[in-house]
């Protein structure tokens, strides 16, 4: 059975992008303190906590900054099978 996703990619990237915000803000770190640290740029911290919009290499390092490195370093590391098919490819 095909899953649909009701969410765009936008809406996806703002939710990870909300999430990584309320972090920083309980850690009470500001967004220029967070630049600084990790060796972002503000304008793009900034931007991504209004738009969602970022670099990988950027994401990546403001997640170790705020200690959530593990959580990048796992995505993809369960397999999402859609069919038979394609668990008996992985096996091969």
């Amino acid at each position: 059975m095909e899953e649909y996703l009701w969410e765009t990619p936008d809406d996806i990237n703002l939710g990870i992008a909300k999430r990584l915000k309320n972090i920083r803000k309980r850690r009470r770190i500001t967004q220029k303190q967070l630049a600084g640290r990790c060796n972002v740029s503000y304008g793009s911290l900034k931007k991504f906590e209004q738009t969602g919009e970022i670099s990988l290499i950027s994401l990546t390092k403001i997640a170790m900054e705020l200690g959530l490195a593990s959580e990048l370093k796992t995505l993809f590391t369960q397999p999402a099978y859609i069919n038979i098919e394609e668990v008996v490819n992985d096996a091969r």
